[in-house]
């Protein structure tokens, strides 16, 4: 049974955004600063502005023109294999699964603000049990949610923005100063970029729901072309100009910005606890959480279509392609929910441990998930448009093809290669497999379903 057709394009372009404003902006921008220094961090997210830009159009071509629930995945088994379709699915259903965890857990992190005795424990059951509540109605019942909920952090980003501008005008020289402290801008080198490269694949991952809500939205011609503008020149604002903002006011050797344990240690509640009084730092909390509550609710959504797809191809156990009478695909729900439920392990190992570690993990699983992204589009155009009529049959056409693609082929790989550099010299084994265990992944489902469908015949 199909999936409804209810989501309109400001359901669809808040859904790509609640899953991309959360923990990435909220809480690893500070600690990117940190790391890379404010020009290594700004020149980081630019480049990861102009890789999801080409992913975007990528997406916008194809999801366009054939919509999909199943959205890249889909696109993989048909364009360029089977068996890298099927494993594509698992690690981007496994990508979102696990996310939900990060952002609850951050959103348990904000609660600890508040309430520093109490074990987060309960405040993740809570915010759990709200996201389950929330998808297994409609998703016209969702989408309205997700809207209600990314508006609030939309407006927020916006006023951090303008809050920030106004408090650079007071700084001497502008706050150009704290570009030039230590061994700023770039700190630490080729090495800070590259590491700050990995969390700004994590901030940006969520743009590409617009091609999985593609299989519930109304007039796919015309919204997703739509969306995909309206999402990515509004996250590339929001980013670059926020990490701009945090650079100037924020010296990067701040010990607070490397914190990961506290939302006190957030950039949005240290500018605005500083400039707007105690007060101010409480309300942006409150917007914070529910920005992270947000983007878990698009986390659970995105990886529910994802293993309902699976389920509907036949690549997974059937029951999963069962949709209630609200068309909403329960099995997969409820799938989805016990491996989002792993964010319990956080209170048996830490907070801070397990945000890093998830954040790690779902990543590369991301950049995973984009390189399919720029492969299916390559082998769309190269080995598929010309025998299904040529470029007359789209009506969104992706730009800068077979440049965009290459080169983000390229750049993603070499990225997923390079995380080895940030290691450092007293890594552990658990820090390798924690990093690269989403590859592993990947490649133990692809050679598996390679040899089952070499039996099988």
């Amino acid at each position: 049974m199909a999936l409804s057709q209810k989501l309109e394009s400001r359901h669809v372009s808040m859904i790509a955004i609640g899953g991309s404003i959360g923990t990435g902006l909220f809480l690893a921008s500070g600690y990117s600063i940190s790391v890379g220094g404010p020009g290594g961090a700004l020149l980081a997210y630019l480049l990861m502005s102009v890789i999801v830009y080409f992913l975007m159009t990528s997406l916008g071509e194809l999801s366009t023109y054939k919509p999909s629930s199943g959205s890249f995945c889909d696109y993989t088994t048909l364009y360029v294999g089977k068996s890298f379709g099927f494993a594509m699915g698992y690690n981007y259903w496994l990508n979102w699964a696990i996310t939900i965890a990060a952002e609850i857990s951050a959103a348990s992190l904000v609660m600890g603000y508040w309430f520093p005795n109490i074990n987060g424990v309960w405040f993740s059951i809570i915010f759990f049990l709200l996201i389950f509540i929330s998808n297994i109605f409609s998703v016209r019942v969702y989408g309205e949610v997700e809207y209600s909920m990314s508006f609030v952090k939309v407006a927020i980003v916006i006023v951090f923005i303008v809050l920030g501008f106004f408090a650079i005008f007071n700084e001497p020289s502008f706050g150009l100063g704290r570009w030039t402290v230590g061994d700023a801008p770039f700190h630490k080198g080729w090495l800070g970029f590259i590491t700050v490269f990995l969390f700004a694949g994590f901030s940006f991952q969520g743009t590409e729901l617009v091609g999985v809500a593609s299989g519930e939205t109304k007039d796919p011609e015309v919204t997703i072309p739509k969306s995909i503008k309206m999402v990515f020149w509004r996250l590339t604002l929001f980013y670059i100009l926020s990490i701009g903002v945090i650079t100037l006011l924020i010296n990067y050797s701040d010990p607070r910005l490397a914190s990961q344990d506290s939302i006190s240690m957030s950039p949005y509640t240290l500018l605005f606890g500083q400039f707007m009084g105690k007060y101010a730092g409480n309300i942006v909390n409150f917007i914070i959480l529910t920005a992270l509550i947000s983007a878990a609710n698009a986390s659970m959504y995105s990886s529910t279509r994802i293993l309902w797809y699976l389920g509907h191809s036949g690549q997974t156990l059937e029951i999963f392609k069962l949709v209630t009478d609200k068309k909403v695909p329960l099995p997969a729900l409820l799938a989805t929910s016990a491996v989002g439920a792993t964010v319990f392990i956080s209170s048996f190992i830490g907070n801070g441990m397990f945000f890093s570690y998830i954040i790690q993990i779902s990543s590369l699983a991301g950049f995973l998930a984009w390189f399919g992204i720029a492969l299916s589009h390559y082998k769309f155009r190269k080995n598929y448009l010309d025998k299904l009529g040529g470029e007359n049959i789209l009506k969104y056409k992706a730009k800068f093809y077979p440049f965009a693609q290459i080169f983000s082929m390229i750049v993603i790989a070499f990225v997923i290669i390079a995380q080895f550099i940030t290691f450092g010299e007293n890594y552990k084994l658990v820090d390798f497999i924690a990093v690269y265990s989403a590859i592993i992944i990947f490649l133990a489902v692809y050679l598996g379903h390679k040899i089952y469908s070499v039996f099988k015949k």
